[in-house]
């Protein structure tokens, strides 16, 4: 990442050098029982294999994710080449490639250039299958391209709600989406929790989980980042740290949408990313993103993430993705996230870890 893009950023634009956070292996005590998890929780390739916006049904969302975790390059001849059978969020070697950002988004990746890929297409379909002999549900089940009936939120996504509660954690849920998938979603989960309809989760009710469902926004300009849900507005004109604490107190599930006009506004880079704010001196709250778009190159990452410079402090400085990667950011595995239940609770166990890591550096 370049200089200036590690550079600090302050209220005034002004910059200066600093660190204060560094990822490290899993290591050392058990996580802090008492922290409050706040989980931001993108939508599209996260919990949901389905993109209303581009029209992606699930064969295609799937499809067109494999293009993104599978790696090769143009040889000498200008021909692509394989550098791997088996998909990978990181590329394998140095000079690899993604197919997606060689060649940009194909129909029928599967059946065309990523023929190789097709077996794990059709495992992970498999496994998102709606159960057999079970009625269809508007809220929970959608139909595929192929007439078969598939989950419409990955049911990993609903083991981790019981996990979480049965573990005694304090944790509230923030659905981050560009799209236009927010309503139905929070319907959804409502419905849900409260109605015990989920073949698979039919106890869902008793994890008393409550559900805000009107849908908020962020968006941001030159000046400010603005946070609108309801009657509640809250700006970042006199600093940042009063959405830092609204975000962190909020409880049960909700949601917002970014601004994907101020991402794009950015070349779909790192400073017009769904912003993220984390404070390394806060021993009670821990922030982590999931995002299957979380990228470690700056130039083509989703999330904005800012570091608080000291405790109770307004200012705050732009990070890379790196520093904050397995520690508050976790670049979503797609399909580790259909074929594992368990999937969500270790990856968020493995940033706490670092997370505590990181918490005793700042304090020495």
């Amino acid at each position: 990442m370049a200089d200036s893009e590690q550079n600090r950023i302050h209220q005034d634009g002004s910059a200066s050098q600093d660190r204060l956070l560094t990822c490290g292996p899993p290591q050392g005590p058990s996580p802090s029982p008492d922290r409050k998890l706040v989980l931001h929780v993108d939508l599209n390739n996260t919990i949901l294999v389905w993109d209303a916006a581009t029209g992606q049904g699930t064969l295609a969302a799937l499809d067109g994710f494999l293009a993104t975790v599978t790696w090769g390059r143009m040889d000498q001849q200008g021909k692509w080449e394989w550098l791997s059978d088996k998909p990978s969020l990181l590329p394998p070697c140095e000079g690899a490639v993604s197919h997606y950002s060689q060649f940009g988004r194909v129909t029928d990746f599967t059946s065309g250039a990523g023929r190789r890929f097709r077996g794990i297409l059709d495992e992970h379909l498999a496994l998102l299958r709606w159960p057999k002999g079970v009625k269809e549900d508007k809220d929970l089940s959608v139909k595929g391209e192929d007439g078969r009936l598939y989950h419409w939120i990955l049911p990993s996504f609903f083991q981790l709600l019981q996990d979480l509660v049965a573990q005694g954690a304090e944790f509230s849920i923030l659905f981050r989406t560009f799209g236009s998938d927010l309503p139905r979603v929070l319907s959804a989960m409502s419905r849900t929790l409260t109605q015990g309809l989920h073949p698979l989760f039919p106890d869902l009710p008793d994890l008393k989980l409550s559900v805000n469902q009107t849908p908020g926004k962020i968006r941001c300009n030159k000046k400010e980042v603005v946070l609108t849900r309801g009657e509640d507005r809250l700006s970042t004109r006199g600093g940042p740290r009063d959405l830092y604490q609204y975000l962190g107190s909020v409880t049960g599930l909700g949601g917002f949408q970014d601004s994907f006009d101020w991402w794009s506004k950015h070349s779909c880079s790192e400073l017009g990313g769904k912003p993220l704010w984390v404070d390394p001196f806060d021993p009670s709250v821990q922030h982590i993103f999931f995002d299957d778009n979380i990228r470690q190159d700056d130039q083509y990452t989703i999330v904005h993430p800012m570091v608080f410079l000291e405790p109770g402090g307004e200012q705050v400085r732009t990070v890379c993705t790196t520093e904050l990667y397995d520690v508050c950011l976790v670049q979503n595995d797609l399909l580790k996230a259909i074929s594992d239940p368990g999937y969500f609770g270790k990856q968020i166990h493995i940033c706490q870890k670092n997370y505590d890591q990181n918490l005793q550096q700042g304090a020495n």
